[in-house]
This record gives structure tokens, sequence and C-alpha cells, in this order.
């Protein structure tokens, strides 16, 4: 029970070096390209849920906006496939990093954003003041819209930091205290663990939610600007 909470956010090393990068790039083995004429069920299934997401996440996009279909399926399968890895015991979430979730809301914030000036510059524009703004309120409207566009990056990644964060604090004290209570109660301990495994449920839930609505919010953050 001494052990440090936040130990398993800590970054994880090997002979002094982060080793956060080789982390990052496991999930990519999760999925292997098909190198068969007849696939068999594993990667069945695995292309039909691509396919699947991508057709539902993609409807309401014109030509222009499907063209990002590479970018956001990778989006989902690496974020989502993180997630579920972070969950196996002595393992390591990347996505409980806030640095790495600026790191990939802000270049597709900013993508979505320089398409939508490219291509779209006076709806772009226009959505800075709205139509029928009364004179006076016009240079404060302006600034708010200017700040909630920012805010945009910083929600995305702020959201899935604190989702995945919270599930595994959640898992550590629920865990923890049933160690502790083995000792005191066993009923209390067992009716802990059942509650421990309620909640490891359900954050197999959260991690494939939260994929899923990162992905989305990029996608109508694209939606807006194609």
């Amino acid at each position: 029970m001494n052990e440090n909470l936040f130990s398993s956010f800590i970054t994880p090393t090997m002979m002094g070096l982060p080793i956060v990068i080789a982390i990052t790039m496991f999930p990519s083995i999760m999925f292997p390209s098909p190198s068969r004429l007849i696939n068999n069920r594993l990667i069945s299934i695995q292309q039909w849920l691509v396919q699947l997401t991508s057709k539902q996440m993609l409807s309401i996009h014109n030509q222009k906006g499907q063209t990002w279909a590479l970018m956001l399926m990778s989006l989902i399968l690496f974020i989502g496939s993180t997630n579920l890895l972070g969950l196996l015991p002595h393992s390591f979430t990347p996505t409980t990093q806030l640095s790495l979730n600026l790191g990939m809301a802000i270049p597709l914030w900013a993508g979505t954003v320089i398409t939508g000036f490219r291509h779209k510059t006076k709806a772009s524009l226009a959505h800075f003041l709205p139509q029928g703004t009364p004179l006076p309120l016009i240079p404060m409207l302006v600034v708010i819209e200017t700040i909630s566009l920012f805010i945009q990056p910083m929600a995305l990644a702020v959201r899935l930091t604190a989702n995945i964060t919270a599930g595994h604090l959640l898992i550590h004290l629920i865990g923890g205290a049933s160690l502790a209570l083995m000792s005191i109660s066993t009923i209390t301990a067992m009716v802990t663990f059942t509650i421990l495994i309620l909640l490891t449920i359900l954050e197999f839930a959260v991690a494939l939610i939260q994929a899923y609505v990162f992905t989305l919010l990029v996608s109508l953050y694209l939606h807006d600007n194609t």
C-alpha cells in the first residue's frame, strides 16, 4: 500500500533510456497486413470492423473530406489498441500522457483549420461572427470565437487524458483496497473484488469509446472545414 499512486504513469525506461517510442509502436503488431487470398477469421473480423467504422464516420463527408479516411482509421486504431494494452497488468498507457495527446490533437486540428481557410475561406471566417450579431457585440464575439477555436485541441487532449487516467486510478485504488481487506473481512474483500471486475469491464468499454470520441471530434472539425 506504500506504492506511489502515480507510479504506473511514469514513463518506463530501460538502461536509463525511455522506451515509450517502442511501446507506442507496439500496437501496430496487432494489425497485420493480409498476405493470403483467403484471410483467416481474425483478419476478416478486423477488416469488417474497420470497414464498418469508416463507413459510419465518413458518411457525413464530401469527397474532399473522405481523403482523410486513412488518417482517421489509423488514429482510432492506434488510440483504441493503446488504451486496451494499457489495461494489462504491469503495462504502460501512453495516452495517459498529456504531451502525447497534445501531439496528436494539435497537428490534426491545425490540419482541419488550414484546410478550411484554404478551400472555404469565407465560410471559415464567417464562424467568427454569427449572422445578425448586434454591432456593439462584434468585437466581443470575435474574441470569444477565436478563443473557442484555439481551445479545441486542448479539449481533445485533456478529455482523453482525464478519462483514461481516472479509470486507471480507480482500478489501482480499488485493487489496493481489495488486498488490504483480505486480512480484515473476506466478505467485504470479495464484494470489493467484484466491483473491481465490473470496473475493469467498464474500462475496456471506455478505452474503445474514448478512441471513437477523439476520432469523431476530429472528423467533425474536418466536416466543418471541407
